[in-house]
């Protein structure tokens, strides 16, 4: 049940960033004390947000969870479970090597640790290899990955437009029994 009242704070947010579509806009929140959530902060926070949507376009695209291959929901489920589980080690993996370095893990890059790891993986997954030199490799592997750092771009546009061809299949526009398939589709045979 809703309350009858809400308290409420509005932050106006001046944006002097060359690039940026806005010269102000506001913010409104339920976190009421000034003392604790500063302004600033929570102008920061707000900025940040962004550094979600480029999170879920690692585990959308670069980890290539944008087309699911399951048939049924069950598995469907299982796909998507083992995808997070991957990501969340890969970020495991990287908050362990910026704590090495002492970076931040957000300036990290992910694509750059997914290769680092598939270059050290036949090396660390070895038989003959003993748990000290693991280790030694282990830290060596996140040395490599805090290496991969992403640099500042503040105002960098990212245009939104369809980077994957579409396929030339035709459309199934009969039930699949009835469905036959025309030979080949391409530009060749559309003239």
């Amino acid at each position: 049940m809703l309350p009858e009242q809400l308290t409420l704070r509005q932050i106006k947010v001046v944006v002097d960033n060359p690039g940026f579509r806005v010269q102000s806009f506001c913010i409104v929140t339920t976190l009421t004390d000034a003392q604790t959530y500063s302004a600033a902060d929570i102008a920061d926070l707000y900025y940040r947000r962004w550094d979600v949507e480029l999170f879920f376009r690692d585990i959308k695209t670069t980890m290539g969870m944008d087309i699911l291959r399951c048939q049924t929901p069950t598995m469907v489920r299982k796909e998507i479970l083992m995808h997070l589980i991957v990501y969340n080690s890969i970020r495991l993996l990287m908050l362990n090597a910026a704590k090495q370095a002492g970076v931040l893990p957000r300036q990290i890059s992910f694509k750059a640790s997914i290769q680092a790891l598939r270059q050290w993986e036949p090396v660390l997954n070895r038989d003959d290899l003993e748990a000290r030199e693991r280790q030694r490799l282990m830290v060596l592997l996140r040395e490599a990955i805090a290496t991969t750092m992403v640099l500042s771009r503040p105002g960098r546009k990212e245009p939104r437009c369809l980077k994957l061809r579409k396929k030339n299949f035709q459309l199934m526009t009969s039930p699949r029994h009835e469905m036959r398939e025309v030979p080949y589709r391409g530009a060749k045979r559309a003239k």
